[in-house]
């Protein structure tokens, strides 16, 4: 037997091109449907759709705001999210935990307020939610406070070895705070 007919498997759907059938082939990524009349014809598409992410619970009673549809809690490749059950149709996503908003004015533009964010390899941070007209961003954990040493409004908490501590925000000084000296 060759090596091909142990990945061919028929899937009895038409090619969209010339009408031929659809098989399920092999390849380095994986799985995917291509046509039988293969090479003449060189339709191909993925096997399993993996924007949509797969259903794990339909949410009875919440309906989508866009399309009111009931809500279900999906798996993505970036972890779990709330969506419309009426994908592809309605594209309605929500974050399933909202990211912390600290009520604190971004010390750069005065306009926008800090919120937490996670950048794409899971790294918590916090920016401006006005984004991308002001690029305000910290790493640590912002307070509300006045620096004593040069007068920056935001002071930020890191864990040191002597426990969570409070420095200045602003990188020309980031010298540490203590309790008694924050001015709100």
């Amino acid at each position: 037997m060759a090596k091909s007919a142990l990945f061919t498997v028929h899937k009895n759907e038409p090619c969209p091109q010339c009408g031929a059938e659809l098989v399920i082939r092999s390849g380095k990524h994986g799985p995917f449907l291509g046509c039988s009349h293969y090479p003449e014809c060189d339709y191909v598409r993925p096997l399993k759709s993996q924007a949509d992410g797969h259903i794990v619970k339909i949410l009875e009673g919440q309906l989508c705001p866009l399309c009111g549809g009931e809500l279900a809690l999906r798996q993505g490749r970036f972890g779990m999210f709330i969506g419309c059950s009426r994908y592809p149709e309605c594209e309605h996503t929500e974050q399933i935990d909202k990211p912390d908003e600290t009520a604190i004015a971004c010390p750069q533009c005065q306009r926008g307020q800090l919120v937490q964010r996670r950048s794409r390899y899971g790294k918590t941070f916090h920016s401006c939610d006005r984004y991308p007209e002001c690029q305000f961003v910290i790493n640590f954990k912002p307070v509300a406070g006045v620096c004593s040493h040069c007068d920056y409004p935001l002071l930020i908490e890191k864990k040191t070895a002597q426990g969570m501590k409070r420095f200045c925000a602003s990188k020309q000084c980031g010298k540490p705070v203590s309790a008694d000296q924050i001015s709100e």
